[in-house]
């Protein structure tokens, strides 16, 4: 092995464990936590909310931990909230969304029809944080999802990739670092400014006909970076920036898919924009 390999694998180790340490501590229990009242395939929509609501964690997260906010948060206004876990490496447990994201879309497509069918739902929409609100794009526009997909809500996502406030411009004087990079970690790769599948993705327009896209970004996201790189273009887009609807919310990218009930309060705005209501610094205690 060459000795630059040998300096950089203990150096991704430890920005992955860096990264980790942003997840909630509770991963470790994530695969016997309870859902508190969601992933109930009993659950029924109602006439009020017709649609399922899929949640697609991110990069590093899990079908529990990265929705203990949120999930409990929708289904207490009586949504049917279903949840997944996607992109597993094997021999790691918890930490999810590091597989090549192409396949990751794959596994949620199959998991859509799963709820489709046990909800008699025709449509879902989807909300996904970081990865998850980008990841889905894909599914809806190579492997059939337009017509399974009424929204897509996306918090904080990669929409157009990272470059970690210039980090990934380094990479370069590394040689092969890109290639270990995708070794080890493809979503990762994926998500870096200019990667393959990003160009792919994003090539002949961010949208798809029928779907319903909203972006909701916070300007202190110190992941996805330039936080505007998040915002989509087309004309069935919303693309929103938390601090417009409240200056002195300091969440980044981690809280506002977290914890923050004013980008939760925008959600339920997209899931049901004809009882929308204004979201404001206020919305925090709604």
């Amino acid at each position: 092995m060459l000795p630059w390999k040998r300096l950089f694998r203990p150096a991704l180790g430890l920005l992955l464990a860096a990264t980790v340490t942003l997840v909630p501590a509770s991963a470790s229990q994530a695969a016997s936590a309870p859902s508190s009242g969601w992933n109930n395939y009993n659950c029924k929509p109602s006439s009020a909310h017709p649609r399922p609501v899929v949640l697609v964690h991110g990069t590093l997260g899990n079908s529990v931990d990265n929705w203990l906010g949120l999930a409990p948060y929708l289904t207490a206004r009586n949504y049917c909230v279903f949840s997944l876990d996607y992109g597993q490496l094997p021999g790691v447990p918890f930490f999810h969304g590091l597989g090549p994201i192409d396949k990751s879309a794959e596994q949620l497509d199959a998991f859509v029809d799963k709820v489709r069918a046990a909800t008699g739902a025709a449509k879902v929409d989807l909300v996904g944080h970081s990865q998850g609100g980008m990841m889905p794009r894909y599914y809806l526009k190579f492997l059939g999802g337009a017509a399974e997909v009424n929204a897509l809500i996306g918090i904080a996502p990669s929409n157009h990739g990272t470059n970690l406030s210039g980090l990934t411009n380094l990479l370069p004087f590394f040689p092969g670092a890109e290639d270990l990079i995708s070794s080890l970690t493809p979503a990762l790769a994926d998500q870096i400014v200019g990667s393959a599948f990003l160009t792919k993705l994003n090539a002949g327009g961010d949208t798809v006909p029928g779907v319903k896209y909203t972006v909701i970004a916070t300007k202190y996201d110190e992941v996805v970076t330039p936080y505007r790189s998040q915002f989509l273009s087309g004309s069935n887009v919303r693309n929103v920036l938390l601090q417009d609807l409240c200056p002195v919310d300091l969440s980044e990218h981690v809280a506002i898919g977290l914890i923050d009930r004013i980008a939760f309060h925008e959600v339920a705005n997209a899931l049901d924009p004809a009882k929308a209501k204004p979201t404001t610094c206020a919305s925090v205690f709604s």
